[in-house]
């Protein structure tokens, strides 16, 4: 025989109901949550996204751990949360574990650099040309420098591409190549990249004076408005 249900029962059963099929948040809507978790200090909406993380969710895990990433005293939760996001496939997790791990720990840090890189993350792939070419963590190695150079400017990154412009210019690396290099130099001053553009103005000052100047007023102009993207 079948028991009747008590009212409180039905509507804790309804509520239930409700919550499992509302949906899934998107990411969109998780990142907006922790930014304004780490913006403000707002706790509800740093509640929401350690709710959503504590779902398995890898874009709230990566938020939340960037949520920690600024306090010292979470700083092993942070990096247990950018772990488990990138090893299920959030490639900014990845990105964002080696830029924690790099101070202490270049060499393990490169590891999850190029987990970043090889999933087409061009800040992740210009980390792994600066480690390469600085020794720092690695074998100090031109060509493995070049070629990391090389993805990340092919992902459109203008540092990488002023980078890859003097590797070409002074040979290391790749073989020397002035119409490669100049051609890399007019991309990163085209991608708005200051030291390029102030570079460009150099190179072109003897044949065209008022392009000289025009690119350094735009360098500064750039300069201090933009610098932090690259």
């Amino acid at each position: 025989m079948k028991t009747a249900l008590s009212f409180p029962a039905v509507v804790l059963a309804a509520a239930l109901a409700a919550c499992q099929a509302s949906p899934p948040p998107t990411t969109a809507e998780i990142e907006a949550a922790a930014m304004h978790a780490r913006q403000t200090g707002d706790r509800q909406a740093e509640r929401r996204v350690r709710a959503w993380a504590g779902k398995g969710m890898p874009v709230a895990e990566r938020e939340l751990a960037l949520v920690y990433q600024t306090r010292p005293e979470r700083r092993t939760d942070a990096l247990r949360l950018f772990e488990q996001a990138a090893r299920a496939g959030d490639t900014e997790a990845a990105y964002e574990m080696g830029q924690m791990l790099r101070p202490a720990s270049p060499g393990e840090a490169w590891g999850w650099y190029r987990m970043a890189a090889e999933r087409r993350h061009a800040r992740a792939a210009l980390m792994l040309g600066l480690l390469a070419a600085n020794g720092e963590g690695v074998t100090q190695d031109p060509l493995e420098a070049a070629r990391w150079l090389a993805v990340s400017s092919e992902l459109g990154n203008a540092h990488a591409m002023f980078l890859l412009y003097n590797a070409y210019r002074e040979g290391r690396g790749v073989a020397q190549d002035a119409a490669k290099s100049l051609a890399l130099l007019e991309e990163a001053a085209h991608h708005d990249y200051p030291p390029a553009i102030e570079e460009l103005a150099m190179t072109v000052q003897a044949g065209d004076a008022q392009r000289a100047s025009h690119l350094l007023k735009e360098a500064t102009e750039h300069r201090h408005n933009n610098w932090n993207r690259f």
